[in-house]
């Protein structure tokens, strides 16, 4: 027997997509987990953890020389660390990635919820479900009422509700039936989106700051008589000045500050209590007609000129020195000295003296017999031996213990120095020779071999300034305000349904009757504690007899 078979087409298989299909789906994919609320959260863990080197480690923005002190005191973690940026987090490209991919993220995710929250707020509760009891919430009653009657008193008591009435024939068509939907708990969305958008807000705020505001730092010396005073012109006038992305410098809010006295208030303990700077400034019509107003720059407490805030960050003192050189000229200078004991005000810094043009015509020698000092004050001297050390920051015993050289100092080098210290090479290489190292107290000297003298005078206070510019600070502290009020309604408010069927039904006897069957269900959108003993009480209060009716009761009360 022969089996006749039929030749039948073989399914050609789909072709591959296309290049660009791929790129598309690639693309649209990407864009999908990007803007999940999923992503969004990661995001701003990322955010949040890449800031914490920021605040554990030295940033380079703030305080080069303790970037360096760190790379080198730990030679293998701090060329690590510099390479990927953790001393300047803030302007590193991988903290800024995360930024831009967090506002678009957070973008994103936003307006489809926005959409649809409008969309939610223009539409109808939706229609009551036909089988109440596979509800979470679910209650059953009958009572001698119409049903009318009982429809108008339960929608008069859900009056702060959102609430739809619609009108029908039971299942078997048999009885009247009347079914109400009711929602409430919409402010939770809005709340939710209000602490979106304003994070988002948040984030632009930031951004301008750093795009347009400018941080400036100048260390002023008060004297009690006058004062040092520096005026916000330029940025040759700041010892530190840090711009933003897009500021040059060249635009800067004029105004002029000067240091009259500084007062500062300790602890028996040592701790500072609080200080003050006294200051006069100069801005707009003052500074056109050139008078000084008076204020008193606290800590916290800025002063507000403009745009403009002047902060008092620190303080110290600067050591009057005196060098009378042999010929009987003087050269005096007063330097800061930088703290190196935050709690005893130890302070430590150098001081360079370059002698008269007349005693050495050769400018060789006069580079050979420079005059530098470096050594440590002490507001309240505690002497162990000869060493020098400080038992209190306020000014009750001061003294320095100094080392005095000659020599090549760097003066005139043309190197940039610290004027805080000496550099270690000079000594070391024999062009800077130590003369002497002594203690001394206000108005001491000390001669060295060839007549000079070097005398210690007063001591003076120093205090350190900080302009910055911000000009999304309001904006900031608008949005950060928004954004715990939109997450505090969305925590306390509940979103939750609430369905309400009445039917008509016969008495016992079979007759006809006014007697109505009141069905209730309830759904939370999100699980809350207290859902099931509110959706108790609101059941009992709707179909409580009018008589015993209250302000509250009417109001919807425990309907929140």
């Amino acid at each position: 027997m022969k089996v006749l078979t039929e030749d039948r087409p073989q399914p050609t298989p789909a072709a591959p997509p296309s290049a660009p299909r791929r790129m598309w789906a690639l693309v649209r994919n990407s864009w999908r987990g990007l803007v999940s609320m999923r992503t969004a959260l990661v995001l701003l863990f990322l955010l949040a953890l890449g800031a914490i080197p920021g605040a554990l480690l030295p940033q380079r923005s703030l305080n080069v020389s303790k970037v360096n002190d760190y790379i080198g005191r730990h030679s293998f973690l701090g060329p690590i660390f510099n390479k990927v940026g953790l001393f300047e987090v803030f302007a590193s490209p991988w903290f800024a990635a995360i930024y831009v991919l967090l506002f678009v993220s957070l973008v994103g995710c936003i307006i489809p919820r926005l959409f649809d929250h409008l969309r939610a707020l223009r539409s109808q509760p939706v229609a009551t479900p036909h089988n109440l009891s596979r509800l979470p919430h679910y209650q059953r009653t009958e009572i001698d009422a119409d049903v009318e009657a009982t429809a108008e008193l339960v929608q008069q008591r859900l009056k702060r509700w959102r609430t739809i009435r619609r009108s029908g024939s039971s299942s078997e068509g048999t009885t009247t039936e009347i079914t109400i939907s009711a929602e409430r708990g919409y402010l939770r969305e809005a709340g939710n989106l209000v602490f979106h958008l304003s994070l988002v807000g948040l984030l632009i705020g930031i951004a301008a700051g750093k795009l347009f505001g400018y941080e400036g730092q100048v260390i002023m010396i008060a004297d009690g008589g006058g004062g040092s005073s520096f005026c916000n012109t330029s940025t040759a006038a700041y010892d530190s000045f840090r711009a933003g992305l897009s500021e040059d410098g060249t635009g800067l809010e004029p105004f002029c500050v000067r240091v009259n006295s500084f007062e500062a208030n300790y602890l028996d303990s040592g701790e500072a209590n609080a200080f003050q700077a006294k200051i006069d400034y100069q801005y707009g019509a003052s500074l056109a007609s050139n008078t000084w107003q008076p204020y008193n720059l606290k800590v916290n407490d800025p002063l507000r000129v403009g745009g403009e805030r002047v902060y008092l960050l620190g303080h110290g003192y600067a050591p009057e020195f005196t060098v009378t050189f042999p010929n009987g000229e003087t050269r005096t200078d007063t330097v800061q000295f930088k703290p190196a004991d935050p709690t005893t005000l130890l302070s430590e810094g150098a001081l360079r003296f370059d002698p008269p043009a007349g005693m050495y015509p050769n400018v060789e020698d006069r580079r050979r017999n420079q005059i530098a000092i470096e050594g440590l004050f002490a507001p309240t001297a505690n002497l162990s031996g000869t060493l020098l050390g400080s038992s209190f920051p306020g000014m009750r015993d001061p003294a320095v213990a100094v080392d005095i050289y000659r020599g090549d100092s760097g003066l005139d080098s043309g190197k940039p120095s610290s004027i805080f210290s000496l550099d270690p090479q000079l000594a070391a290489s024999g062009r800077l020779v130590k003369q002497k190292r002594v203690n001394l107290k206000p108005g001491e000297s000390v001669t060295l071999s060839d007549g000079t003298k070097v005398q210690f005078g007063q001591v003076k206070q120093w205090v350190s300034l900080q302009t910055a510019h911000d000009p999304g600070q309001v904006y900031v502290l608008v949005f950060a305000v928004t954004m715990t009020l939109g997450l505090l309604v969305s925590l306390l408010v509940k979103r939750r349904r609430l369905w309400v069927r009445l039917d008509s039904g016969p008495d016992e006897d079979g007759g006809d009757s006014r007697r109505t069957v009141v069905q209730f269900g309830g759904l939370a959108r999100t699980d809350q504690a207290g859902w099931g003993e509110e959706f108790a009480t609101l059941t009992t209060e709707l179909l409580a007899p009018p008589e015993s009716d209250s302000p509250e009761l009417k109001d919807g009360r425990n309907a929140h």
